[in-house]
């Protein structure tokens, strides 16, 4: 890059979230560089998740040939036009190690020749002007529009009297032989402290895993982030009375005492905060991590959420004081925290994809990609069942993306595909569409209050399948269609859930839709001629 030159877009970290954006940017032909303090891409997987085992699912054998809903079953893979490479040809594994995805994201980088920088960490980032980033060795790079996609890179540690003495989950030790007949705390009730735990079950005589909030299992509430089952065999030597406990309730102090060991004070939470302080040889910190906004000097430095662990941003992925600064990847979880897969590869690869083309959009002229349709019932009523029997994005980014429907004064239509749901009303009404009679969101969600039922249960839940009159009383993942006049829901329709996931059945799927468009889309179908 020529001295004193000013790139357009400068991406921060070479994870999986900065190849997906360096890819679609290279694509569109953008002035762009991505940075990495690493001498490969992917960096954090080099030491992270710390026992090696991913907990993202790599399904290699769907029985599909389809590279779209391959995508359902594959959270790893990075989306290309050219859908290739494809993690599941690095393992055939279901939980894959981390190394394989080391390897992966090497060659999807070299494989599309993206213009990386590596070598280079960013010490510090200013706005005089336009953004300056400030390498270690003192290299200067100014761009128009940063893209921080770092990740969450630092240590999440709450505040507890004497948790600096704790070890960290970042630094711990792996092998189990060094826990050996030792009474082991583990601060944190999420994946990596279950991770933690699971390791130690064999050698340390006693396992306290301790924190304030319930455990809220992945399966009951589709948040991927919250203890997955592949992590959670450690409840049964909880529950199965194994000398291993869950302690609910606030550490509320950590004492270091003169021989090393340790005295720490648990208020139990169902207990009537009964306090108790108990021994332990070991503590460890397992209370997750945050973004780091340190880089930043105070004219450009973006507003913290969530405890300060993430940037606050718009529904465009930019940040709410810092023009021109956007986030991709993990850290634009705060947009659908414990809601939706934002935080995860299978979520954000769809995010960048969206960004880029906001990006498009606001600096480049660029029209978001759509396809023209007869204002009909029947046209538009084809395309959604098209769309939600195949799509991957609305199915991995649940409740967040979704395909719009525009239809004009004329009763022409267009399909407007993946489209933050956040950001539709403003874009309706800034223009985003032309000029809009109407609109309609597809989303895939799952239903109302899902993740208070039990899916277990056989008499908790009243099942839904197959049974049009009762659609909204599915829990399971379904399309949803809201119907939007000047502004205001004036519509919803739910099909039915489906055990395959395929609402293709005439009288079950097809025939309500059509019922529901027929009023949402009055007229006559022949012609496409409003009424």
């Amino acid at each position: 890059m020529p001295e004193g030159s000013v790139l357009d877009y400068l991406i921060i970290g070479a994870g999986p979230a900065g190849l997906q954006l360096g890819y679609y940017l290279q694509r569109s032909g953008r002035d762009y560089l991505i940075v990495e303090r690493g001498t490969a891409p992917g960096t954090f997987f080099t030491s992270f998740p710390r026992h090696r085992q991913l907990i993202s699912i790599n399904k290699v054998h769907t029985g599909w040939d389809d590279p779209e809903l391959n995508l359902r079953m594959d959270w790893n893979s990075l989306l290309s036009d050219e859908a290739a490479p494809l993690f599941t040809d690095y393992s055939p594994r279901y939980f894959p190690a981390a190394d394989d995805m080391v390897r992966y994201l090497a060659d999807f980088a070299g494989e599309h020749g993206l213009a990386i920088r590596y070598g280079t960490n960013i010490a510090r980032i200013g706005r005089p002007e336009v953004f300056e980033a400030v390498a270690d060795d003192g290299a200067v790079i100014r761009a128009k529009h940063v893209i921080m996609a770092t990740g969450v890179s630092r240590p999440y540690v709450p505040d507890i009297p004497g948790i600096e003495t704790a070890e960290l989950y970042s630094d711990v030790s792996v092998d189990p032989s060094e826990f050996t007949g030792k009474r082991v705390l583990i601060i944190g009730k999420g994946n990596s402290a279950f991770e933690t735990a699971d390791n130690l079950v064999e050698t340390a005589s006693v396992i306290h895993v301790a924190g304030p909030s319930s455990i809220r299992m992945a399966w009951q509430t589709h948040f991927v982030g919250h203890l997955r089952a592949v992590n959670n065999n450690f409840l049964d030597t909880y529950q199965l009375k194994s000398q291993n406990a869950i302690l609910d309730g606030n550490i509320l102090g950590i004492e270091r005492r003169a021989d090393a060991s340790y005295l720490v004070t648990v208020s139990f939470s169902r207990a009537d905060e009964v306090t108790k302080d108990i021994p332990y040889d070991r503590v460890i910190a397992a209370t997750g991590f945050r973004f780091d906004a340190s880089i930043f000097e105070p004219e450009c430095r973006p507003e913290m959420v969530i405890r300060g662990r993430f940037p606050a941003q718009t529904p465009e992925w930019e940040s709410t004081n810092v023009p021109g600064l956007y986030f991709a990847g993990t850290i634009t979880q705060p947009r659908d925290f414990k809601r939706s897969t934002s935080g995860f590869i299978h979520g954000f690869r769809y995010g960048a994809r969206a960004l880029h083309r906001i990006l498009e959009r606001r600096h480049h002229g660029e029209t978001w990609p759509h396809d023209e349709l007869a204002g009909t019932p029947a046209a538009v009523g084809e395309a959604v069942l098209e769309r939600v029997n195949r799509t991957s994005a609305l199915w991995q980014l649940f409740a967040f993306l979704g395909d719009v429907v525009t239809v004009a004064p004329d009763g022409t239509a267009r399909y407007w595909p993946e489209i933050p749901v956040d950001l539709v009303e403003t874009a309706v009404k800034d223009g985003f569409f032309g000029e809009v009679d109407g609109h309609l969101v597809v989303t895939l969600e799952y239903g109302k209050d899902h993740d208070r039922l039990d899916p277990f249960d056989i008499n908790g839940r009243r099942i839904a399948q197959n049974d049009a009159g009762n659609a909204l009383d599915g829990r399971y993942l379904h399309p949803v269609l809201r119907h939007y006049r000047a502004g205001t829901q004036v519509g919803e329709h739910h099909i039915t859930e489906n055990l395959e996931n395929e609402w293709t059945h005439e009288t079950v799927h097809r025939a309500p839709l059509f019922a529901f468009l027929e009023q949402a889309l009055p007229g006559d179908e022949a012609s496409g001629a409003r009424g």
